[in-house]
């Protein structure tokens, strides 16, 4: 990663210490809205995403999720869907109850927001990542599965394949 893609791999409100940055899978990520503010009703959370990133297909059994692009390109694989490519500006929608996952197709790190109604990603995301040691991505390593697996189950989300796998792959 060259100096200048660095800079752009942060949130800002994590680089100004506004927010805690989360290192969440291989994303950096920061609550801004949380579900216990909003009683519920919805959650926003920022993310930032290396080239090639991508999470495991999954399913939200109990909430739709919005991502909306602020910076660099994903690739939205929604089941029944053709494939959508999301620039900045672009608001895309998975509606809960069906698979789907995303990749950063971007040649420099992504950034976008996940909204979700209602709320409960938030949690996920804070019980299946650590604090960011600093505000950029993480490290490259591994995920705790087990703790992974626990987050998403208590969150009402389905994981279904590994990372890589898109919802046309399964049966």
């Amino acid at each position: 990663m060259t100096p200048a893609t660095a800079t752009r791999a942060t949130i800002p409100a994590v680089e100004r210490g506004e927010a805690e940055g989360r290192w969440f899978l291989a994303n950096l990520a920061a609550v801004h809205v949380s579900s216990d503010e909003t009683d519920d009703a919805l959650c926003i959370v920022e993310l930032v995403g290396s080239p090639g990133e991508m999470p495991p297909l999954h399913v939200h059994h109990v909430d739709d999720e919005i991502f909306t692009v602020l910076q660099g390109e994903l690739e939205l694989h929604v089941a029944g869907c053709e494939p959508i490519l999301a620039r900045p500006g672009a608001c895309v929608r998975a509606p809960r109850g069906i698979p789907h996952a995303y990749r950063v197709v971007s040649e420099e790190p992504a950034r976008w927001t996940v909204t979700c109604t209602p709320g409960g990603f938030d949690r996920f995301v804070l019980a299946a990542s650590e604090p960011a040691a600093r505000p950029t991505l993480p490290p490259p390593g591994e995920p705790d599965l087990g703790r992974l697996m626990a987050a998403a189950q208590a969150a009402g989300i389905e994981i279904i394949a590994p990372p890589g796998t898109l919802p046309g792959d399964i049966a």
